[in-house]
């Protein structure tokens, strides 16, 4: 009997696709541009947020297994950001705008969605700079 490999089912399509990470950015900006909690965050940001919607859902969509369109760029999330003052504070703010994004955006495959809040928390944490020694 022949075997036929099976292709591994991505969080990109296990979360609803582009749709739903174009979603998860939109509520994600709407989050952050609204509620003071994330007024820092915020302040670090431009007026006009749309490009960076539309980054994050690229972002989103080629890390998490869908096209790689974002990356093909020659984009790099991290050197996006090193200019950035980038402090543990923020990255909370990052991480928990993210997180509730992600819940409210509410992806069928809940374990999946908390799984990516989750890396995405320790990514956005790996962005504060380590305190340099003396």
């Amino acid at each position: 009997m022949e075997e036929t490999a099976t292709k591994p089912v991505t969080p990109f399509q296990r979360l609803g696709g582009a749709e739903t990470f174009h979603a998860i950015a939109d509520r994600f900006y709407a989050l952050m541009d609204a509620d003071p909690a994330y007024a820092d965050l915020r302040a670090m940001h431009g007026e006009d947020l749309a490009p960076m919607k539309a980054s994050l859902a690229g972002f989103l969509i080629g890390w998490s297994g869908g096209p790689r369109d974002w990356f093909g760029q020659g984009k790099c999330m991290m050197s996006l950001h090193r200019p950035l003052p980038i402090a543990a504070n923020t990255a909370k703010q990052w991480a928990d705008a993210m997180r509730r994004a992600i819940g409210d955006v509410a992806p069928s495959d809940t374990e999946m969605a908390q799984a990516l809040a989750g890396v995405l928390e320790e990514i956005a944490l790996s962005m504060v700079p380590l305190p340099e020694k003396a």
